[in-house]
């Protein structure tokens, strides 16, 4: 990686005196595990890190980045896997953004236990809040296996989804309010919990899933729910990606009260038995597919279980069941455990989307072909949550920077009538197949949002949205570009020339 470049003297000077010396990092080690991602796929040089401890320090240093022509990247926990909180690589006379650590802001308020609601910094992990929740007889609706090192204020940038989407919905159904500092260093502030309050635009909702670029995120009031009776939890073999998807279908409509259904496949099954040390979960038999399904309600566990015991297509012989915790653990690692375990076997482009129920299956079954085509010697591990249409598409083989599979698999969930991102965001990885899943109209209204609340251009540029030049308006950017009407995007089929793409082209 390219060495960092040097902050202006005096924009350093003026960050110091707000925050503190020793909350304004320039330390080449220090920078470097600020400026590559979780994957180890995306990284650019840091011209230096900051720790602002209240939202009043944050805003100074937005204030100062804007006036000086710094950009600025947000980073709480550095869990994404879309290259969103992490620098770019270096790009001609841009200057090299100073990284805006989060992770100091991570106050929690006392639970009102009457609304069912708290108030946690963004720095606050989703580990500390499903404790303050818990220790109030509560439960916060989401929940990822990073628990430990996702902080809430990239949970509600990248509006995370997570293993629970299916019962309580995603990160922006759990937010009822925000604190954040604009692009020009105002606050505003939205954390009375107030369910009914009809004054003009959400900007809290606005700000969910902008990742970063509109504002950044200080502090969030959260919705939390009641805690469930029992849970019970099942693992499921099946014939294929059609079982699962017509075994859930049944389950729904027989009433039972899913929290969770996961799905992954035997190929990936074995993967995370030989690189955590598991026993197979159903020895001298490898089901094509496997489902972990999770109950939750005030029933007895094996009343929960009776929908799937009763279903005819589960057969006892390629069933587990658990009915306490340590059981539950047991099942959940062979599903919760395929994200280490392919990064033993290397740096995975990792291609979060969604289909439509009804075109899972095949879905699944095409883009093994498409992957096997394009990159016949890449490791392919698919997993997801088959509840709501989600999957992980995981190639490891091509060099990060080939993005030749990256295109053939978006562009065949868009033939399905897909979205190319369900829960990770667009991040860096995902901007030139926006336009796949958004329309011209929609990318100039982002375009426009973008300008009225970030006017400096401040704030991650390049996350989302095309880079645009400090200091002048996205419409001169790529995304404000058209040819014929339609938004200008590279075209990676034609070895990176670039031309305009239309949604049907694409398709």
């Amino acid at each position: 990686m390219p060495p960092p470049r040097s902050l202006p003297a005096g924009l350093l000077a003026e960050l110091k005196a707000a925050l503190g010396e020793r909350h304004v990092l320039v330390d080449p080690e220090v920078l470097a595990g600020a400026s590559v991602d979780w994957t180890g796929r995306f990284q650019g040089p840091a011209s230096g890190l900051v720790r602002p401890g209240s939202t009043e320090e944050v805003a100074a240093v937005v204030r100062a980045c804007a006036a000086a022509e710094v950009p600025l990247v947000v980073q709480g926990g550095n869990t994404g896997l879309v290259g969103g909180s992490v620098p770019p690589p270096p790009e001609g006379d841009r200057p090299a953004p100073l990284v805006l650590s989060t992770r100091r802001l991570d106050a929690i308020g006392p639970v009102d236990q009457d609304a069912a609601q708290l108030t946690a910094g963004a720095g606050a992990t989703l580990e500390a809040v499903q404790e303050a929740a818990r220790n109030a007889g509560l439960r916060f609706g989401v929940d990822l296996a990073a628990r430990g090192s996702a902080t809430v204020g990239g949970m509600v940038a990248t509006n995370a989804g997570g293993l629970h989407v299916l019962r309580y919905g995603p990160m922006r159904h759990q937010v009822v309010g925000v604190e954040a500092v604009l692009g020009d260093g105002s606050v505003v502030s939205r954390l009375g919990g107030l369910l009914k309050d009809n004054t003009g635009y959400d900007l809290s909702q606005l700000l969910v899933g902008a990742e970063g670029t509109l504002g950044v995120v200080t502090a969030v009031r959260l919705r939390l729910h009641p805690q469930p009776g029992s849970r019970a939890v099942a693992l499921v073999g099946l014939g294929g990606t059609a079982d699962a998807v017509a075994l859930v279908g049944r389950l729904r409509r027989a009433g039972a009260p899913l929290s969770a259904v996961e799905l992954c496949f035997a190929d990936g099954v074995a993967l995370v038995c030989r690189a955590a040390g598991l026993p197979p979960p159903f020895p001298g038999r490898e089901p094509p597919a496997l489902l972990v399904v999770e109950l939750e309600g005030e029933q007895e566990p094996l009343a929960l279980l009776e929908p799937l015991i009763e279903d005819p297509g589960v057969h006892d012989e390629l069933t587990a069941v658990a009915l306490d915790d340590g059981q539950a653990a047991r099942l959940w690692a062979y599903r919760e455990r395929h994200t280490e375990a392919v990064a033993t076997v290397g740096v995975a482009h990792k291609l979060d989307v969604t289909l439509p129920l009804a075109e899972l299956a095949a879905f699944e079954a095409e883009v093994r072909e498409v992957v096997a085509r394009v990159a016949p010697d890449a490791t392919l591990v698919l997993f997801g949550h088959v509840g709501d249409g989600n999957l992980h598409v995981n190639v490891v083989g091509p060099p990060p920077d080939d993005d030749r599979v990256d295109d053939a698999v978006l562009r065949l969930v868009a033939r399905f009538g897909g979205s190319i991102s369900a829960e990770h965001g667009i991040g860096r990885a995902k901007v030139p197949w926006l336009h796949l899943s958004r329309s011209s109209a929609e990318l100039a209204a982002m375009a426009a949002l973008k300008r009225a609340l970030d006017p400096a251009g401040i704030l991650n540029p390049g996350v989302l949205l095309p880079a645009a030049p400090l200091c002048s308006t996205l419409s001169t950017g790529e995304v404000g570009k058209t040819v014929e009407g339609r938004p200008t995007v590279p075209n990676l089929d034609t070895e990176g020339q670039g031309r305009a793409l239309s949604p049907e082209e694409a398709r």
